[in-house]
Parts: C-alpha cells; sequence; structure tokens
C-alpha cells in the first residue's frame, strides 16, 4: 500500500497492490525466494496504480513468535530545576529505559516499547508527565518481543527485493491504528486479526496496549480443509470460501448448490452450501475458542467494554460476527479501515487494516523524526551566525 501526502499536506492512499505470501507460514518466512517475489510484485502492483516508484517502506512483522509483556521502571527525578523537581524529556528517558531492562533470552529482540501510564509520586495514570514536578517518576510499559532470526529473514526478503526497510512495525498494532477508535481504547478492547496463517490478539487497556499474543491457526486452515475434502484447488477452495462459505447457521440461505470448476476438463462439481457450512463452522469455533482461552488468562482490571472487533481476510466471511458474539458474549464488530482519502474504494475492507496502519504508522512517526531533525537544524542555524562572529572578531584582534 502506497500514501502520500497531497498539496494541503493531507495523507491519502494512492496504491494498493496484493500479491499471494507462497512464501510465508504461519507468519514466518520459510522460503526466501518465493517470500521476496511476493514481496516484489505487491508494490510492483502498487506502484502502477500510483504512478510513483517505491525506495522504503514500513513492513509489518506478526507470528506465533511475537510475545508481549508489563514492566515497570523506576527513576527519581534529576529534573531541568534542580530545585523545584520539574520532570524533562530526559526523565522519561530514562524511566522508559529502566523500564525496557527485563531480561529476554539471546535469540529474541525488543520489537516495540510502549508506555501505558505514569506514576509521579503517588499519583497514579498520568498520561504525560512531562513538566509536572515530583520526586519519583515510574512508568508501567509494554513490551513486544519477536524472534531474532524471523526479523532477520524478513528484512533480508523486502532488501533483497530491491527495497529498504524503515522499521519494522507489529501488525496488529498497524491494524489498530486504522480501525479501533479512542473510546474502545479507554473502555477496554481486544482487537482479532484474522490473517491466513495465524490470528494476532491484541488487548487495549486504559487506552494503552496490555496483552499481545498470536494464535497458530487462520482463514488458511479453513481453505485448506475445503481443498482437502473436497478435492479441489486452493485457489478455487479460497474463491468459494468468500463467495459462498457461512460460519452461522441461520444465515444459511437455502440449501443451493455451489459450482465449482474442475481441472482436465472433467465436469463442474456442485457443492451445497451446507456441506461448506459443515467444514466452515467447526473450525472458526474452534479459532475463536482458542482466542477465548488466551483473553481468559489476561487479568484486566474490568470487562472489554469496548468488545471484540475481528479484522483481517477471515473477517470477511458470512456470519463471523453472530458466531463472535455467541461464544465471547461480548459485543462484536467488523473493523473496517478509517477513510484516509485517496482510493476509498479499494481499501475500505477489513483484509487491509494492516496495509492501511503501516502506512499511517509510518507517516506519524516520519512526521515526528521530521519535526525533530527541523528543530536540530534550526538550533544549527541560530548557532552559526554567532559562530561566524566570533571567527570575525578574532580575525580583526589577530591581524588588524
Amino acid at each position: 500500500m502506497i500514501g502520500e501526502r497531497n498539496e494541503n499536506g493531507i495523507l491519502e492512499i494512492t496504491g494498493v497492490g496484493v500479491c499471494p505470501s507462497t512464501g510465508l507460514r504461519k507468519g514466518v518466512v520459510v522460503n526466501i525466494e518465493a517470500t521476496l517475489r511476493s514481496v516484489a510484485a505487491a508494490i510492483e502492483s502498487a506502484e502502477m496504480m500510483s504512478g510513483r516508484e517505491v525506495h522504503t517502506c514500513w513492513t509489518g512483522i506478526g507470528g506465533n513468535h511475537i510475545d508481549g509483556i508489563n514492566s515497570r521502571g523506576v527513576v527519581a527525578v534529576t529534573g531541568k530545576n534542580r530545585e523545584t523537581r520539574e520532570i524533562g524529556p530526559e526523565d522519561i528517558n530514562r524511566v522508559l529505559e529502566a523500564a525496557r531492562a527485563v531480561v529476554i533470552p539471546m535469540d529474541r529482540q525488543v520489537l516495540e516499547v510502549i508506555p501505558q501510564n505514569f506514576i509521579v509520586d503517588d499519583q497514579r495514570n498520568i498520561r504525560d508527565p512531562l513538566d509536572m514536578i515530583g520526586v519519583r517518576l515510574e512508568a508501567e510499559v509494554h513490551i513486544i518481543t519477536c524472534s531474532v532470526t524471523s526479523a532477520q529473514n524478513l528484512i533480508k526478503c523486502v532488501n533483497r527485493a530491491g527495497f529498504m526497510v524503515n522499521d519494522l512495525v507489529l501488525q496488529s498494532l498497524a491494524a489498530g491504528r486504522s480501525v479501533l477508535t479512542d473510546e474502545e481504547k479507554e473502555l477496554g478492547v481486544a482487537l482479532i486479526d484474522m490473517g491466513g496463517g495465524t490470528t494476532d490478539v491484541l488487548v487495549y487497556s486504559d487506552g494503552s496496549p496490555y496483552s499481545t499474543t498470536t494464535i497458530p491457526a487462520g482463514g488458511g486452515m479453513i481453505t485448506s480443509d475445503i481443498s482437502k475434502i473436497k478435492n479441489i484447488s486452493l485457489e478455487t477452495a479460497e474463491q468459494i470460501k468468500l463467495s459462498a462459505g457461512c460460519c452461522w447457521e441461520g444465515l444459511l440461505d437455502g440449501d443451493e448448490d455451489v459450482i465449482v470448476p474442475r481441472v482436465g476438463g472433467r465436469p463442474p462439481l456442485p457443492i451445497p452450501k451446507s456441506q461448506l457450512f459443515m467444514i466452515i463452522q467447526p473450525r472458526m469455533e474452534e479459532i475463536f475458542k482458542m482466542v477465548k482461552e488466551k483473553l481468559d488468562k489476561v487479568a484486566l482490571s474490568r470487562p472489554l467494554g469496548g468488545g471484540i472487533v475481528l479484522t483481517g481476510g477471515g473477517a470477511q466471511l458470512l456470519g463471523v460476527v453472530d458466531l463472535a458474539s455467541a461464544l465471547f458474549r461480548l459485543p462484536v464488530r467488523i473493523g473496517i479501515p478509517f477513510s484516509v482519502g485517496g482510493l476509498v474504494e479499494e481499501y475500505r475492507n477489513p483484509t487491509y487494516a494492516t496495509a492501511v496502519g503501516l502506512v499511517l504508522e509510518g507517516d506519524d512517526r516520519e512526521r515526528r523524526n521530521g519535526v525533530e531533525r527541523g528543530g536540530e537544524v534550526r538550533s544549527r542555524e541560530k548557532r552559526q551566525p554567532v559562530l561566524f562572529g566570533k571567527i570575525v572578531d578574532w580575525f580583526k584582534t589577530e591581524f588588524f
């Protein structure tokens, strides 16, 4: 997905490219050559649509190797003014560094450190402690870690395809960025991103990520079940799953046959919709029960007032909201990416939630980095006249 800012500085989506990810299995690279071909083909398709050439990109990472832990750091406030003990940016950086100082295995790396809230002395639930006065500063953070080799293999695939990775972003965080509202995050919400090989679960509580987990099962398993049971190709199974599949019995519209073309000149195969339902419903129920087991183990201070938000390709199945509502006993909705302008009809689909979120997150980070670099440039520009004046004064003193 390609986004660019228009003449008014507003971000718009101008290119979308899709290609089957044959080199990935359960979110992890298993074939580098196949993966880099998929990356190159998808980006080339997006380039043709947008008329732009891509050199760098923000890349999503997911898979069963992703893990999230909560941590806390404590520091004494040094402050910009030692008399008033005013909290400065350096104090915030120090407490976040203290919070991320957790012991992790050598084969894992820290992907994200997300502040949940700060505590100044005994005052809790502070979102931004900058310029507050205090003696003791604490930070509660959510640390997301990933496998070093999985991250390096993914970066290598993108680099060998001819593009530079700006940074890796957790896929479920990106999806949440594009489909969740601030109110849902405050009330507490579980985002279930149903991909092809994995189902990523991200829980928000009091406005911040609280729990990250991945289920090694996704929509690809349903496609594989249909393919094996009905002895048809994976491509055909995926098509009939999306066009005629259903996972809630109450929405079955009769028992019409789905005509499936067959290879080698064989006559088409009729498959009743009820048989598709008998294949799809048990597998979807199994995935949701696995997610529910994970959610039941999360120690939240209050129930998920924002309910469940389903996104990803698996959220397109007919009846998925009804099935999830019955199992989770919470309000459920489909997470469709917010409209950010541009090719709205192309990406307003739960399949593209992660890609839209990556564009939004990349834009935010580039703007922040631009502001920081701009501040450095301006400060240097302010220093240069003073330095130039001192050099002139020295010449005058020494030689004139």
